[in-house]
Order: C-alpha cells, then sequence, then structure tokens
C-alpha cells in the first residue's frame, strides 16, 4: 500500500524517443533539474527538435518553476510558450517543441526509492564545489562552462585587450558587463551599466546585487548563461 508521498516531491514522466520506453526523474525540494540533448543534462532526451540546452527547472518559493535557455524550438507548457519563469502544477504537459514530459505533484516512496537509486533524483546543492556558468545559448559559444573558483568574477565582451574573467565572443555584451561575487556563502550578480543591461531570470538587474540561487538563468548580450551549484 502506498503511503501519501511528502508535497515537496514532484516528478517528471516522458518517453524516450530512441527506445520508447517510459523515463522518470524524481524532483526534491531545492533541487534543479536540467533539460536538453546534450548528455551533461540531468534529463537527456536525444531527439533532434531538442536543443542541447533546453529549459530549466528549479524550485522557488515553495514550487517548481521552468525556464527556457535560449532555446531555438522554445519551450511550451499546455502549450502556451514560455515568456518568462513559469511555476509547474500538477498535471501541466511540457513541451519542447515535439518531446512532452508530464509533471505530477504526486511521488510514493517507492518512485522515490527508485529513483534514488537510479540516480534519476534531484537533490539540493551542498556547495562543496565551486559553482559554475554554463553557456546555454550563445552567438559562438554555446556548451562552453566556467568555473567561478574565485570570489569575484568580472563579464564582459572579448576583445584583444580584454581582461575580464570571462570574456564573451557577443557584440551585445558591454565592457565589462556585469560581476558576480562571492558575500558570506551567498553568490550575487552585480550589473555594471552596460547598454544592454543584466537579467536574472528575465527581470532587469538594477542597482541592487541580486542573490543567485542553483538554476537561475542570466542574460547578458545574447548569450544566455546557467548557475549551477553542487
Amino acid at each position: 500500500m502506498n503511503a501519501q508521498p511528502d508535497t515537496s516531491l514532484a516528478k517528471l514522466t516522458w518517453e524516450d524517443p530512441t527506445n520508447l520506453q517510459p523515463q522518470e526523474f524524481v524532483l526534491l525540494e531545492g533541487g534543479t533539474a536540467s533539460i536538453g540533448r546534450a548528455p551533461e543534462n540531468d534529463i537527456c532526451i536525444a531527439e533532434r527538435h531538442v536543443s542541447r540546452q533546453h529549459a530549466v527547472i528549479a524550485f522557488r518559493d515553495g514550487v517548481f518553476v521552468i525556464t527556457d535557455l535560449g532555446s531555438a524550438n522554445k519551450t511550451f507548457v499546455n502549450d502556451h510558450e514560455l515568456t518568462a519563469p513559469f511555476p509547474l502544477a500538477h498535471g501541466d504537459v511540457i513541451r519542447l517543441y515535439v518531446p512532452t514530459i508530464n509533471f505530477s505533484a504526486f511521488v510514493t516512496p517507492e518512485e522515490e526509492q527508485m529513483a534514488r537509486t537510479t540516480g534519476h533524483i534531484s537533490i539540493p546543492p551542498v556547495h562543496n564545489q565551486p559553482p559554475s556558468l554554463r553557456v546555454t545559448a550563445s552567438p559562438s559559444e554555446e556548451g562552453a562552462e566556467f568555473v567561478l573558483t574565485r570570489d569575484l568574477t568580472t563579464i564582459g565582451r572579448a576583445t584583444t585587450d580584454s581582461t575580464w574573467d570571462i570574456s564573451l565572443r557577443d557584440p551585445a555584451v558591454s565592457r565589462p558587463h556585469c560581476r558576480i561575487q562571492k558575500k558570506g556563502a551567498e553568490w550575487l550578480i552585480v550589473d555594471l551599466g552596460g547598454v544592454n543591461k543584466t537579467f536574472l531570470n528575465q527581470e532587469q538587474v538594477t542597482g541592487t546585487p541580486r542573490s543567485l540561487k542553483d538554476g537561475d538563468v542570466l542574460l547578458v548580450g545574447h548569450t544566455t548563461l546557467l548557475f549551477r551549484q553542487t
């Protein structure tokens, strides 16, 4: 007999496009799951319409929120294209142009145990490694990853004389554009007054530093960056 599941759990189910077998991934409170065609994603869906880094689901203010990662074919929930981070509810259907993923707010203890056994589960970060920025959409650097080994990292446009910690080959990025800094146990994003501004989860970062959490999405010029902690 299945016990009532913990309300902090959710699960994603879909059909593997390569072998048509059912797949399942469990989400824990505080966990994050990246979705895409590339094998380094938490959820890899090897289908040609899916971008290498397509979308991310993160836990925010008591709910799981899905954000598109600048994918070529866009992300849809219940057939509505995402234009901003979207809070998921039980029964929602996520569509990556063609493949569909079902979101459920109910997980049995047996399903959770199986997910832990197979590794098909998101767990909250333990912060024992430096965070990283993964380029998910870019004019020229998609797939690049930058580990934040310093407490202060400046991001700017790549030029012949640039000295930024992270130089992006994106003409829409300013010189410099933004800065990521560590303050205690917290990581912050600061806009440096560039022409095209800095956006965190599609909201403009103004003068006040904004806190970064695992699964947050930054837009710097035309470059989309996924912030990950482990």
